[in-house]
């Protein structure tokens, strides 16, 4: 106790600014519940486990810790699996995984002699006692463990909600026997809440659905919310609560619980037509009650649009990615060490398996830097600093010290459920990754290639200068485009990227006669009102060698100004490779935009090799017979060529409704780049005060906001990337960033007059040798979207497929090769 009261000048009382870290080491990731339990500096509030506390008092000189030791509960009985109900995991009526229950104890330890005093006493000084009570009772600056849920977006409510107008017209919807007003259907149907009619909803692209009456009727009327019928329940249990908001309270104000509960109407499909989409209407009980509706004594008979999704979800692509009935042979040790779901952070796991199952990271991070090495060159706070929580996370993927079984129960040690681990959380790793992007930092799921893509430009970022020792040159390359005009003379373009996206050629399918005996069987069985089981369902099959031969096949380009010709014209762009790196990246473009830009999901299987052979795909610039574009030179007097406006987009939006002026300029200021580009814009400027004017003939392209630039610079991009994309979208960041994914090809020229160049340079420090590969790993994804569905990684190790399925990690008896969203290849030496 006299040691103790010694050394109370290093003894602080948490301020409510203060960072204080209690369920985690910020170096390791040991936790309280970790043989040695947690030890909290009482002067920096930083966190150690019990190997790497005296690290810290060895440089700080810091002595007194709080030391926190959870213990696990003895649990009675496990409840039965139930089929899940919820686009979630972990969480009532998701898919299943529970976690034990402990209870925490505490002491006061004193370094270095380690010497122990009971928290609670009385006899403890004050301060120590406010400061420890108050270090337990602060929020945990590690954020909350958060359930490892997987949805769609969530429900907003509906702008249109609260001010609905709804006729007195004397209609009473009849609590059963509902038809549609147009024609036959009796499935499917929805009531407007503003004038009560029933009528059929979409058409689905397969035929079957409704006959899109309903949709007809509001773009007549222009009624905006229109409710599902046999969807309407006031059962909160069945209640469709985005990311189980009874179990998750933190997430969400308790003004907006209160609201939802107050609606109850969760489980019931309300669609608003303007807002596109699914959404809450708080007052849906008081909207039906106008037209004679009681939802409480109404029965759910219909699926939801989210219970659709889940149906389909629990299907063959879920049990295939995650290899569900596989009875899969868990693995452990270093290299085997799974990673826990932090809320939607599977895109981030399977990246960092794959990432860490490759020499160059293991190396830097784990082989050829000790967790000791980098503790000592970290700043003050070693969880904000990214070569540390690298290095933590390489040593606790790697080590092996967190792969263990863990058994549930002493009884049940032989069950096969017990042969799990709990992986580890790599909280401060997102938050430091994050730390400079606005998406990765929120809770929402996230597209893995953007990820992976923001991971290795921060990686470089921080080994700027240090090019021997920066593993994310392992995965760069050149790339550069090759234009030649009608003339013969060419220019040539180069860039630098990190990935090689593909479209997917549906036009070169190899199971043409399977896929149209499919549709015939499919029709059958429409006609019978039957569906077709998803064993008996094909897909399309490209070969991946067709996807890299789109990659090269010659494109046309339109209206390129040749300074040869002096006019514009029609060239011709190819594609190659300057270097061809240790590891490759394949985007697989699976992602598109279908008619009326609804965003689609191509269901295609690509068939991968083991090995592939991308030699032919070298390109080697400017050669000896070719002759180059002339270059304008600066200040010869001549007018520099005026972006004129595509006519072929300028007619499609025409015949959509606009302005053929509009059009015109959304064309120029998207500088031609497509139909939905040219779309976006001139729906965020039909309010301009300049709309109606005349187009300048001085103004050649748009003015982009130098604070727009910053900002996607900021997230990684070059500056001329930027501007093109910033340029496309109408000025627009998120969609000039969703521009850039889409379009990882585009070139980082401001546009594509660029007219001369001397052929793309070999950068002698990108890594280069022969153009054979091996498949190493691929992260495949599971949804309709990007951003919602799962991630699931697979890895060559040791000779053998491995399924990385968050913390779940085993041996792979069929891996989903034809499935993969990005495919990792290493280089095969000669």
């Amino acid at each position: 106790m006299e040691l103790l009261r010694s050394n109370l000048p290093r003894v602080r009382i948490p301020e409510p600014t203060n960072r204080i870290f209690k369920h985690e080491c910020c170096i390791s990731f040991d936790t309280p519940k970790s043989e040695g339990g947690l030890f909290v500096d009482m002067n920096t509030f930083l966190a150690f486990g019990r190997d790497y506390v005296g690290w810290n008092y060895e440089k700080t000189g810091n002595p007194v810790y709080l030391h926190i030791k959870q213990t696990k509960k003895t649990i009675a009985e496990d409840r039965p699996s139930k089929r899940p109900t919820l686009l979630a995991i972990g969480i009532d009526g998701g898919f299943d995984n529970s976690d034990p229950q402990y209870e925490e104890s505490y002491e006061i330890v004193i370094l270095p002699d380690y010497i122990a005093l009971p928290f609670p006493s009385v006899e403890l000084p004050e301060k120590v006692r406010l400061a420890v009570d108050a270090t337990l009772m602060a929020e945990a600056a590690e954020r909350k463990e958060q359930v490892a849920s997987w949805t769609a977006d969530k429900k907003l409510v509906s702008k249109y909600a609260m001010d609905l107008q709804q006729l007195d017209n004397g209609v009473v919807v009849p609590p059963m026997g509902w038809k549609c007003a147009k024609c036959d259907k009796t499935e499917n149907l929805w009531l407007n809440l503003t004038d009560g009619s029933i009528l059929c909803g979409r058409r689905n692209w397969d035929g079957t659905g409704g006959n899109d009456h309903a949709i007809d009727h509001y773009k007549e009327a222009g009624y905006p919310l229109a409710v599902k019928l046999g969807t309407i329940t006031a059962d909160l249990e069945g209640a469709d609560l985005p990311y189980g908001l009874l179990n998750n309270y933190f997430l969400y104000v308790q003004s907006t619980y209160s609201l939802y509960l107050s609606s109850l109407n969760s489980g019931s499909d309300v669609f608003s037509y303007p807002e596109d989409e699914s959404i809450l209407d708080p007052l849906l009980g008081q909207h039906l009650a106008h037209f004679g509706i009681d939802f409480s004594s109404l029965q759910k008979t219909e699926m939801t649009t989210a219970e659709r999704e889940l149906d389909q979800n629990i299907n063959y692509d879920w049990n295939r990615i995650q290899e569900t009935g596989q009875d899969v042979e868990p693995l452990f040790g270093p290299g085997y060490t799974g990673l826990v779901n932090l809320g939607n952070s599977c895109y981030l796991a399977a990246t960092m398996q794959v990432v860490f199952s490759m020499r160059p990271f293991c190396s830097r991070y784990y082989v050829e830097q000790s967790l000791k090495a980098a503790f000592s060159v970290a700043p003050a706070d070693p969880t904000v600093d990214l070569n540390m929580q690298l290095t933590k996370l390489a040593h606790g993927l790697l080590s092996g010290k967190y792969s263990v079984p863990v058994l549930e129960d002493d009884d049940k040690s032989s069950a096969p459920s017990s042969l799990k681990q709990e992986g580890i959380r790599p909280r401060m790793f997102k938050s430091v990754i994050a730390a400079s992007h606005p998406e990765f930092s929120t809770m929402r799921q996230q597209d893995a290639l953007e990820f992976f893509l923001h991971f290795i430009d921060q990686v470089d970022r921080m080994n700027i200068g240090n090019p021997n020792i920066d593993p994310s040159r392992s995965f760069k390359f050149g790339i550069e485009e090759r234009l030649q005009c009608p003339s013969g003379k060419v220019a040539y373009n180069g860039r630098k990227d990190y990935i090689l996206s593909l479209n997917i050629p549906l036009e070169r399918v190899v199971n043409k006669r399977e896929l149209a005996d499919f549709q015939k069987l499919k029709a059958e069985r429409a006609a019978e009102g039957k569906d077709v089981s998803t064993d008996e369902i094909v897909r399309p099959r490209v070969p991946l060698k067709d996807c890299l031969d789109c990659f090269s096949a010659p494109e046309e380009v339109h209206d390129f100004y040749s300074t040869a010709l002096k006019a514009r014209t029609t060239a011709i762009k190819t594609a190659g490779l300057t270097s061809f790196p240790e590891y490759l990246v394949l985007h697989m473009r699976k992602f598109v935009m279908e008619e009326g830009w609804v965003p689609k999901k191509l269901d295609v299987y690509v068939d991968v090799p083991d090995i592939i052979d991308i030699r032919n795909m070298r390109s080697n610039g400017l050669q000896p017979r070719e002759e180059l574009l002339p270059e304008t030179a600066a200040g010869d007097g001549e007018e520099s060529p005026k972006l004129l406006a595509d006519e072929v987009i300028v007619a499609q939006l025409v015949s959509m409704g606009f302005n053929y002026l509009h059009c015109q300029k959304a064309a120029i200021n998207t500088s031609n780049c497509g139909v939905e580009e040219a779309m976006n814009w001139l729906l965020a400027h039909m309010n301009d005060p300049d709309i109606d004017s005349p187009i300048s003939q001085d103004v050649q392209t748009p003015h982009i906001d130098r604070s727009k630039i910053d900002t996607l610079v900021s997230f990684g991009f070059e500056e001329e990337l930027a501007c093109r994309a910033l340029k496309a979208s109408g000025g627009n960041v998120e969609q000039a960033a969703e521009w850039i994914f889409s379009n990882p090809s585009a070139s980082a020229a401001s546009d594509m007059d660029v007219t001369t160049s001397s052929g793309a340079a070999v950068d002698t420090l990108l890594p280069d040798g022969g153009g054979r590969y091996r498949l190493l790993g691929l992260v495949s994804h599971i949804g309709t979207s990007t951003h919602c569905g799962h991630y699931v990684a697979h890895i060559l190790k040791d000779g053998r497929w491995v399924i990385f399925n968050d913390e779940k990690v085993g041996i792979s008896k069929n891996p989903p090769l034809d499935m993969g969203y990005l495919y990792f290849f290493e280089r095969l030496e000669s």
